[in-house]
């Protein structure tokens, strides 16, 4: 049976090779503005889009077990998207710095279009206290691969050096909780056990 992750995220894609995980990448085509609308809570919508990005897929793929995942990052309930240009990825940082980010992170697995599993975790962020020739020295080096980024970091980038103290399981800050996932995949034979 066909494993199918719905992104076109290189950390998605990067976690799944590292663990030995065999699966095609086709990105969905869900319009996330429209499936954010009606939602408030962080968990709601990161679970709403991986949901519905892999229901998305699977109409197209029957006969294949499709991923979904997406992630949302809140600061004093404020959520953001990923930054539409340098010149916003300058105000997040600036909003962010010295201040908690809550980064909600959800998985889904489907298949015939019908989500038999889901999952969502939450990590906390301290924001340390950023500084103008920090924010600017930091984009020169990470921009434009952090404009994908809902938070404006890669963790396995520079993106370590914005942050105090970080609480929660490193794979749901890098955008899947991919335990979980595993073990689902398990689960439905899609791994050995």
């Amino acid at each position: 049976m066909t494993l199918i992750l719905a992104s076109s995220s290189a950390i998605r894609r990067q976690m799944l090779d590292a663990a030995g995980v065999g699966y095609q990448a086709i990105p969905s085509n869900v319009d996330e503005a429209h499936a954010k609308a009606r939602l408030t809570a962080p968990e709601e919508i990161a679970l709403a889009l991986a949901r519905a990005k892999a229901i998305d897929v699977s109409n197209g793929h029957s006969a294949a077990t499709v991923i979904g995942s997406d992630s949302v990052a809140s600061v004093e309930g404020r959520l953001f998207d990923k930054p539409k240009d340098r010149n916003q990825a300058v105000e997040h940082l600036r909003f962010f710095s010295g201040k908690a980010m809550t980064l909600t992170s959800a998985v889904a697995i489907a298949r015939k279009s019908v989500v038999e599993w889901g999952h969502v975790e939450v990590a906390r962020l301290q924001v340390r206290a950023l500084s103008e020739p920090f924010i600017q020295t930091y984009l020169d080096a990470e921009w434009p691969e952090v404009g994908y980024c809902v938070g404006v970091f890669r963790m396995e980038g520079r993106g370590v050096q914005l942050f105090d103290r970080i609480d929660g399981e490193y794979f749901t800050i890098l955008g899947m909780p991919l335990l979980p996932l595993l073990g689902a995949l398990r689960e439905r034979g899609l791994l050995p056990s």
